[in-house]
């Protein structure tokens, strides 16, 4: 992989094929020489229903411009460690150093090395990297290390030799490089309720150190709770949010959820280290802090708990 320049918030038509409809790539072949991968058998092209799925009637679909209301697209969760091994597959290391990462020593041509990678995953959201990878002419950074004599991208598309699996868990490596070594990976997750989708997200990182109340050495990262009205999709504001934190051995931590706004929108967030290993995160919501409109009166009034559980 030379560079992941093409990068932009708007998933490009490729993307949207191979994740909406499970469509493998064929043809495993190499983009250019060092950059070819052997091919797992092709994913099943009927993907089990979310549990977060809703029906609608065609006659809704119409009346909101074809899709649902609040739809959005996004990637779903990927492995960052599966992802590891695609970028070591692939050989990506040739052109992108990450510090902390221990690859082989690179050996690529000079004139084709990408950016370094290192802590960028915090800077971009999944369909960010997603469009990079399978379209990396949709947007061309112009000037040396990004383009060719042609005035394309010297970064070669990836659409022909991975499988929707692998390009997901390939992002979610990518996003787990937020710091200036080799940081806490964790994908995101989502769960709904009754009345909420909450989307889960930990950026861990070095940039985030120095916060008052940790430790020298344990560089806090930033936890992000997106919570969402089930229904339209839109981010529900003045909500108390609370996270309790508990891993085998260690007593469990209690951190507020404040609403703020930054790289990736609204969310409810607080500066906070996980453990590493075995935990879960609870999460409670309350109910609504301000007055609720007849419309959706007594949606918002039942509190919520929502338990993520993540592996070693």
């Amino acid at each position: 992989m030379t560079t992941l320049r093409a990068m932009r918030a708007v998933v490009g038509g490729g993307v949207v094929a191979l994740a909406a409809l499970g469509v493998v790539a064929s043809g495993a072949r190499a983009q250019h020489e060092g950059h070819g991968m052997t091919q797992p058998p092709a994913a099943p092209t009927t993907p089990a229903q979310s549990a977060g799925s809703r029906k609608v009637t065609m006659e809704e679909l119409h009346q909101s411009g074809g899709v649902p209301r609040g739809w959005k697209f996004a990637l779903p969760d990927g492995n960052p460690v599966k992802g590891r091994q695609v970028f070591v597959d692939l050989e990506c290391y040739k052109c992108h150093a990450i510090q902390g990462e221990n690859f082989p020593a690179s050996g690529g041509d000079a004139k084709n090395v990408g950016p370094e990678l290192t802590g960028m995953g915090g800077q971009h959201p999944a369909e960010y990297f997603a469009e990079s990878i399978l379209a990396p002419n949709a947007v061309i950074l112009d000037g040396p290390g990004f383009t060719g004599p042609d005035g394309k991208s010297i970064m070669p598309s990836y659409a022909d030799s991975l499988s929707v699996a692998q390009l997901v868990d390939l992002v979610a490596f990518l996003q787990g490089l937020t710091g200036g070594g080799h940081m806490h990976a964790m994908a995101p997750a989502e769960q709904t309720t009754d009345v909420y989708t909450v989307r889960l997200d930990y950026r861990g990182g070095s940039e985030h150190a120095g916060h008052e109340g940790h430790s020298a050495g344990a560089a806090p990262g930033h936890l992000m709770v997106f919570v969402l009205d089930r229904a339209t999709g839109e981010p529900v504001p003045y909500l108390p949010v609370s996270a309790t934190i508990r891993a085998a051995g260690k007593p469990a931590h209690r951190v507020t959820l404040a609403p703020m706004v930054g790289g990736q929108g609204f969310h409810y967030g607080a500066n906070v280290t996980l453990p590493d290993g075995a935990h879960t995160i609870t999460l409670r919501i309350g109910p609504v802090a301000v007055q609720a409109m007849p419309a959706v009166k007594g949606r918002f009034a039942k509190p919520a708990k929502v338990v993520f559980e993540r592996g070693a």
